[in-house]
């Protein structure tokens, strides 16, 4: 079983950055894809960003395509969010996910262990 926790979240201005961290226990997540997601009140979750267990394939949402920044680090068991440029409308809780697959994932559906996310809200 893996455990997810998020940290890094806050309360930030517009043009301001923010890191996200989301770090695994229970098992080594080396072998894992991995993903970030969001959900805003009264909206569907939706894609951010995703990378392969091995940290070479990545992929964006268009909506942050050149501002987001997504790692991982496997020494750490933890993957990580870089967030720069931020918009009001990046505000939403924020998600990490994996699954115990080596391509790289941008389903939903797919993750099979979710963190219990993060907030972040950035003021205008």
């Amino acid at each position: 079983q893996v455990q997810l926790v998020e940290s890094g979240g806050g309360l930030v201005q517009a043009g301001a950055s923010l890191r996200l961290s989301c770090t695994a226990s229970g098992r080594s997540i080396s072998s894992y894809a991995m993903g970030w997601f969001r959900q805003c009140p009264g909206k569907e979750r939706e894609f951010v960003a995703a990378i392969s267990w091995s940290g070479g394939t990545t992929a964006y949402a268009d909506s942050v395509k050149g501002r987001f920044t997504i790692a991982r680090d496997k020494t750490k068991n933890t993957m990580y969010l870089q967030m720069n440029s931020l918009k009001p409308e990046d505000t939403a809780v924020y998600y990490c996910a994996a699954v115990p697959q080596l391509n790289i994932e941008t389903r939903g559906h797919k993750y099979n262990y979710w963190g219990q996310g993060t907030q972040v809200t950035v003021s205008s």
